[in-house]
Order: C-alpha cells, then structure tokens, then sequence
C-alpha cells in the first residue's frame, strides 16, 4: 500500500519501522506505474512476524467474497521481479517456481516451500496485464494483532493510495480480525490521525 515501503522489495532497504533490510530485485527498476484498488477477499491480521516485532500482519483469505471489500495497491512490474518479491516475502534463498500461465487458467498457484505467503491469486486484469497477489493457502488462527509500526505502515499507504480520511480510514480498519477486539478505538483514532500528516 505504501510506495515507500514497497519500494523496499524492488531497490533494497528497511522498511520505517520495521526489523529487516530487504536485498531488492535483481532488476531494481523502478514500477512503470501503480494504482490503487479494492478487491472481493476479506483481509485479516495473524501469526507473530519478528520483523515487525512480533506482531500480526496481514493476509487475504483465499476464496473471493463479494460482500467483501480489501483495499490494495497494484504496481506494473516484470514477472522477474515479482518472483522476486515472493521469494524475500517467504524468506526463500532462490526464486520460486511460478507457471503463470497456468496460474492464469487456474486462478491460483501453490508455491513449494513457500512459508506464509505460499498461495498466489489471479485477480483479473487491468489494461492486458495480469494482476496477481499472494496469501495463504490456510486460514491461521488466532488473529493477532498487528504492531502500530506495521499498521501504521498500512494506514499511510491508505491515505496515500486511496485518499480516504482520518474517519473512513477508521471504519474500514476497525472491523478488521486481529485490529476489532484488540486496538482500543482512541488509540486506533489516534494512530490514524497522526499519519495523516505522514502519508
């Protein structure tokens, strides 16, 4: 969601906030183009990643839902280095086999030693180009809640990607697994006021 972060998968470098420095793709050219989205999967926060201090991220659940609504980023890049931001994201030493042709036909693609993330989704196209995210094959359990460095990471790429304000940006993540029950709601309004100037 935030440029600047995923700009950490395709240059190198640490995301703000976070625990690891990214090695980049092998091409480090920049994204030709990017724009936001929203897409039919129900997003939810769970597992402890230490590099976010061992809080929850996020993930997609596998199976569409039209009454759903996740709000996302897509970035025009070369199939190389998407298998390279794969590979970094599921802490690989090697690129990933992907067939993407059959992920086309298919709608998913089971990556092979693949640790979280091991599950890529076809989401249709935009302008002849395929559109493709991952997740997880499994649904994990329990929600955790996500470190306010990583959420915060997320609530910047919403302002910056959609244009949402401070109350939209709250009423779409407080019903979120793993942030509804967990973040006390003057601190989540809190945390996303004070990135509104960060955005």
């Amino acid at each position: 969601m935030l440029e600047e972060r995923f700009l950490c998968y395709i240059k190198g470098g640490r995301p703000e906030g976070a625990k690891r420095t990214y090695s980049g793709c092998v091409d480090k050219s920049l994204p030709v183009a990017n724009r936001c989205l929203a897409i039919p999967y129900r997003l939810y926060f769970a597992k402890e990643a230490k590099v976010w201090n061992n809080g929850g991220v996020a993930f997609i659940h596998k199976e569409k839902d039209v009454k759903e609504q996740t709000l996302a980023r897509m970035y025009c890049i070369t199939k190389e280095q998407f298998m390279d931001v794969v590979m970094q994201e599921n802490d690989l030493t090697s690129r990933p086999e992907i067939n993407f042709s059959k992920t086309l036909n298919k709608g998913i693609w089971n990556l092979k030693g693949g640790r979280w993330y091991d599950l890529l989704l076809y989401l249709g196209e935009e302008k002849d180009e395929p559109i493709f995210t991952f997740t997880s094959q499994q649904l994990f359990q329990p929600y955790t809640l996500p470190h306010e460095n990583y959420l915060s990471t997320i609530i910047r790429g919403i302002y910056q990607s959609h244009g949402l304000g401070p109350e939209e940006v709250f009423q779409y993540l407080s019903i979120k697994e793993g942030i509804k029950g967990f973040y006390d709601e003057r601190f989540l309004r809190k945390l996303i006021a004070a990135d509104e100037g960060k955005k």
